[in-house]
């Protein structure tokens, strides 16, 4: 695939500083459009958690909130550094948008639907696809059918479909992309990974993008933020990985550990206390003779 040779802006930054302005909403509904398989139409950037232009912001994440023509809310969210909760918190972010948005005293069939995207830079669950889609539908436990709406259901949801009603969730495993654009959502894909576009897209917004997202079109002082923006952000993902993900990791080991030592101590003082000799004890417990002995003498203290 030809790529232009020329440097691209990376996409969090232009959800930041870019693509927030309504002049280059198409570079948006054209990622939007191609992802969800319709024509998107942005009416406005709302207020998200982490709307803000602060230096000290390390762009790890990055959250950008949507109203489209429907009314409809869609999340994008960029995601550099790894949480193992990561599914917990976009399922709490679109219930809170849900909540935001339903008016006090309205009834729950106003409620608005929600769309979830999440680009994520790093190594995420057991799966090598790179983009997954989550729903929610009704499956019967005998007969194995799917519930329906019935028309009344229909006519007040404006929609065939169950899963409509409910957040749609869409997980962009940008690492598992293999650099192949077999398609125009893939040229998106393409550019979220690498920051390069073909030198004549067909995906819709990315030949405004290559035009507009130019980091020789940056003047000095920009690019000089740029490139501390793009080194903080690689410094920030490196550093969360190697201390707090590790570190948790270890924690939760440490924590198993600690509860099977005193499992194998609550057996062996049992054990003790029913006349057992004290090899025996170690040989059923695990622990050793100087770790029986000393709870042994603890025992008879």
């Amino acid at each position: 695939m030809s790529t232009l040779q020329r440097k691209l802006i990376s996409f969090d930054w232009a959800i930041k500083r870019i693509l927030r302005s309504k002049a280059n909403f198409d570079i948006l509904e054209g990622f939007l459009s191609e992802l969800l398989k319709e024509d998107i139409k942005i009416l406005e950037i709302l207020e998200s958690e982490s709307n803000q232009d602060q230096d000290n912001d390390k762009s790890n994440r990055v959250d950008l909130k949507v109203k489209d023509q429907n009314d409809e809310i869609i999340l994008i969210e960029i995601q550099y550094s790894s949480e193992l909760d990561y599914l917990q918190r976009i399922l709490y972010a679109s219930s809170k948008a849900i909540t935001e948005h339903l008016n006090q005293g309205n009834p729950f069939s106003d409620i608005t639907k929600v769309i979830s995207i999440s680009i994520l830079y790093f190594d995420f669950g057991d799966g090598d696809d790179y983009i997954y889609k989550g729903t929610t539908n009704f499956i019967g436990l005998h007969n194995n059918t799917k519930l329906q709406l019935n028309e009344n259901q229909k006519e007040l949801y404006k929609t065939n479909l169950v899963e409509k009603i409910y957040p749609e969730y869409y997980l962009i495993k940008v690492r598992n992309f293999d650099d192949n654009a077999k398609d125009t959502l893939d040229e998106w894909i393409n550019f979220l990974k690498n920051e390069t576009i073909p030198d004549n897209p067909k995906a819709k917004g990315l030949l405004k993008a290559s035009q507009e997202l130019d980091y020789m079109k940056m003047s000095q002082d920009q690019k000089l933020i740029y490139d501390r923006h793009e080194k903080d952000r690689h410094h920030e993902a490196s550093l969360y990985e190697s201390t707090y993900v590790l570190g948790e990791i270890k924690g939760r080991k440490e924590g198993i550990e600690e509860g099977e030592k005193s499992k194998q101590i609550e057996i062996a003082l049992k054990s003790l206390k029913k006349g057992l000799d004290i090899e025996m004890v170690a040989d059923i417990t695990g622990l050793s003779i100087d770790e029986i002995t000393k709870i042994s003498n603890d025992i008879y203290k």
